[in-house]
């Protein structure tokens, strides 16, 4: 029977399968009473954890992950971290490029933490600020899509450098698409090196329990319980970091929903072969349409791509293997081989409007739920200043990140699986050659 606290992955992320083995932490130790317990080890819990942890030296921390470092979600994404904002959350155009001129400053400062706790920590994953990404298209609507969101980026005073095909073939190796721009603010790493150099790195006074998955929360504010797969643990206030998993707590449960992407990576690839996929050691392209086909070229010779939405449950491994091959095919017929060493699932949490929950849940429960697939370095930042909200931290970051409009309501089941999967299947046909 499958586990309703935990995703299920028929496979391993390709991302840690390239890293050496990592002993997890599975047996409880010591005291089962703490401060502080954060429940879902991804880049949101883990920094949460750390800010308390700095914040408060002399309160301990507990963070519980139901599965292990690594294999998470936070370690199955594509490795891209841009500080461009979430647009389309207020209807006045001047008021929505205000929230986002306001949101790139305040992803650009949590970029600089991480990177100082990554340095501070002697953390390698790859980081890489100097290959910018790529936006193209395939299709006419994608095309007017990219040309609205270059007048986005002039407002927000980000610059976009237009590429024809001729252009974007030159550098990416491939003709399929036919317009496109390049932009600068985005950073890459290895998630699941990123992922378990934080978890691993904690202050003295965290501690990390694995394959420990939350069932309930009792009591109130100052004096809860938390029953896992390995026993009750208590603290005097919680985080919820598990995205759409809350709902199984009951929290959000008219607000989230689990949607699984799928990836594959290449074999380490001869130069000659690497070449093929353009001169540049490392490049990264997102689509036109949401539903489109997301492209990495990873330094080290291998090619990831990512592409295709399911809800609440994962594909078969033939289906998504053999999609995957299929888009990787179109956009270079040219390589001898388009075999994945790698292929592998991941979920992300979804809402209906695009927006975060980012506050208090309850007395004493707070949360940041519902990443909309930008979890990397936006679930960071929220960690950290939802630490800074428990311990009554005033900055005009946090006020910024409360100033963000929270996920709208969702129907109830059957109708949301009738919704989700309808628009899945309309916005695939949307998407058309983006895929």
């Amino acid at each position: 029977m499958k586990n309703p606290y935990l995703p299920h992955y028929t496979s391993r992320s390709g991302w840690n399968a390239l890293l050496p083995a990592r002993t997890p932490i599975t047996e409880p130790q010591g005291p089962r009473a703490f401060d502080f317990i954060v429940i879902g080890a991804g880049f949101t819990g883990l920094s949460a954890a750390r800010r308390l942890a700095e914040l408060a030296p002399d309160k301990t921390v507990l963070i519980l992950e139901g599965s292990i470092v690594g294999e998470g979600s936070s370690s199955r994404n594509s490795g891209f971290m841009s500080t461009f904002p979430r647009s389309g959350i207020v209807k006045d155009p001047a008021r929505d490029d205000l929230l986002g001129r306001m949101q790139i400053r305040v992803y650009e400062q949590g970029l600089q933490w991480l990177k100082r706790t990554l340095q501070q920590n002697n953390i390698d994953c790859d980081w890489d600020e100097h290959s910018g990404k790529y936006n193209a298209s395939a299709t006419p609507a994608g095309r007017a899509s990219l040309l609205s969101g270059i007048e986005k980026n002039a407002r927000l005073g980000i610059d976009s450098e237009i590429l024809d095909q001729d252009q974007l073939a030159q550098r990416l190796g491939t003709r399929y698409y036919d317009f496109g721009y390049y932009t600068t603010n985005n950073v890459f790493v290895q998630p699941a090196a990123m992922h378990r150099g934080l978890a691993d790195t904690m202050p003295n006074n965290v501690s990390l329990l694995e394959e420990t998955f939350a069932q309930r929360i009792s009591g109130v504010a100052g004096r809860f319980t938390v029953s896992t797969s390995k026993g009750d643990f208590s603290a005097g206030q919680l985080v919820l970091a598990n995205n759409a998993f809350a709902r199984k707590l009951g929290f959000l449960k008219d607000r989230l929903i689990a949607i699984y992407t799928y990836a594959g990576l290449t074999p380490a690839l001869s130069d000659e072969q690497a070449a093929a996929l353009g001169p540049a050691p490392q490049w990264g392209l997102l689509p036109a349409h949401r539903l489109g086909t997301t492209l990495r070229k990873i330094s080290g010779n291998r090619f990831m791509v990512r592409s295709a939405y399911s809800y609440e449950s994962e594909r078969s491994a033939t289906a998504y293997t053999t999609m995957l091959t299929n888009y990787y095919k179109r956009r270079f017929p040219q390589m001898a081989s388009h075999e994945f060493e790698f292929v592998w699932g991941g979920t992300t949490a979804l809402t209906r409007n695009g927006g975060i929950f980012f506050g208090k849940l309850a007395d004493g429960i707070f949360g940041s739920l519902g990443c909309n697939g930008s979890g990397v370095l936006r679930g960071t930042v929220n960690g950290r200043l939802l630490a800074e909200l428990m311990l009554n931290r005033k900055s005009d970051e946090l006020d910024a990140v409360l100033s963000l409009g929270g996920p709208s309501w969702l129907p109830p089941e059957p109708l949301r699986a009738l919704g989700v999967k309808s628009a899945i299947f309309y916005q695939g046909i949307r998407a058309s050659a983006e895929r």
